[in-house]
């Protein structure tokens, strides 16, 4: 058991809230796409509307959620404001769940045999 794997068995409850934050942010798809759009690069509110063709509240509501879910940063830029996903984040919930995965696929395979 490597140390990512220890540390992962007595933390676990510790990211249940925040891998329920990961589906609660991809969980609605025009935040997905959102999402999907900001794989590309930084955008700006009026980037992300011409492009998903949804209204500007919608679009800034949907980014408020996206936020508060840590899965989206923003910076000011001039009077805009631009979005970009918080990588760093998203891939240590999505390494945590990796490994959560992993060890499950392991005690069924001790199970079986």
């Amino acid at each position: 058991m490597n140390i990512l794997e220890y540390t992962y068995i007595f933390t676990m409850t510790d990211w249940c809230e925040k891998i329920y934050q990961l589906g609660k942010g991809i969980s609605n798809p025009s935040r997905y796409r959102i999402i999907e759009l900001l794989m590309q690069g930084s955008k700006s509110v009026n980037d992300i509307v011409a492009h998903l063709k949804v209204t500007q509240p919608a679009v800034s509501q949907h980014l408020r959620t996206l936020r508060a879910c840590g899965l989206v940063e923003s910076k000011k830029v001039g009077q805009e404001v631009y979005y970009s996903l918080n990588t760093h984040y998203m891939m240590t919930i999505l390494t945590h769940l990796s490994i959560g995965v992993r060890q499950c696929k392991r005690e069924q395979h001790r199970t079986r045999v």
